[in-house]
């Protein structure tokens, strides 16, 4: 890509950090995931295409082979990249069976991994309220569209979510089109908006069933629930979800994997 290429050479000049108590200079492996970042931002390469190899990113970016690879293992920590063993690196996707439901953290307590059935209630473009403007960072009264969804295991409503998503990058997205498309509802927002959902943040609570929430489930109105309200980001940390779910874990449970 001409642009990441042409800015390469003032970029790979150490940077002095920021901040009291920072390193004078920034490592080169990090300013190398910050260009090939760059790269996945624009859309060089896209979800589950492969990245060059670290031998032509080298000559690229006038590095060595080394300073890329541990670039590049820094960016497969993040999830932004996927290596596979003896076919290279490729751009991260939720395609692929093992990412499909990543930030979905739901399991059953017994052990069985049957498929999730989704309806979908609800999608209509609105004004953002100001909470969802905040959380999205747009102004208030800015255009979003709001999606209302079940997920079901084995039969029983497990999931009631209410996704909130920027107007702007997903003009089009219809009730009809999230009820035709067979694969998971990131991939759709990657392959068909453009925006790849990178990484989250979630913020978890116990609360009581309202008179919605326990229609939509099919329990009882105060029956115990989680909430986890998720923003995700996509390149450069801009948040383009806002998720509000609410669990039925009577059959299941939140599970973390803490590293």
């Amino acid at each position: 890509m001409a642009t990441a290429g042409s800015a390469t050479d003032a970029s790979l000049d150490a940077e002095p950090a920021v901040g009291p108590g920072a390193p004078a200079f920034r490592p080169l492996y990090q300013q190398i995931k910050d260009l090939i970042t760059r790269s996945l931002q624009a859309g060089e390469w896209r979800p589950g295409e492969a990245i060059p190899s670290e031998m032509e990113l080298a000559a690229r970016f006038k590095v060595s082979q080394g300073t890329v690879r541990k670039a590049i293992d820094a960016l497969a920590d993040e999830n932004l990249v996927v290596r596979r063993q003896g076919k290279g690196t490729f751009v991260a996707t939720h395609a692929e069976e093992h990412t499909q439901f990543r930030f979905l953290r739901l399991a059953p307590d017994d052990g069985s991994a049957g498929p999730a059935a989704r309806r979908f209630i609800d999608c209509r473009r609105v004004r953002a309220p100001a909470d969802v403007a905040r959380a999205l960072q747009l102004r208030s009264g800015d255009a979003v569209v709001e999606v209302r969804r079940v997920l079901s295991f084995g039969g029983r409503p497990v999931v009631f979510d209410d996704l909130w998503l920027p107007g702007v990058p997903f003009r089009g997205l219809t009730a009809e089109r999230l009820a035709g498309y067979r694969g998971p509802m990131y991939r759709l927002f990657e392959a068909e908006f453009g925006v790849p959902m990178v990484r989250a943040d979630e913020r978890i609570r116990a609360v009581a069933a309202d008179a919605t929430a326990a229609g939509v489930l099919e329990v009882p109105p105060g029956t115990p629930l989680l909430s986890v309200e998720r923003v995700s980001f996509t390149y450069g940390d801009k948040p383009v979800e806002l998720r509000r779910g609410l669990y039925h874990t009577a059959a299941h449970h939140y599970r973390n994997q803490l590293l």
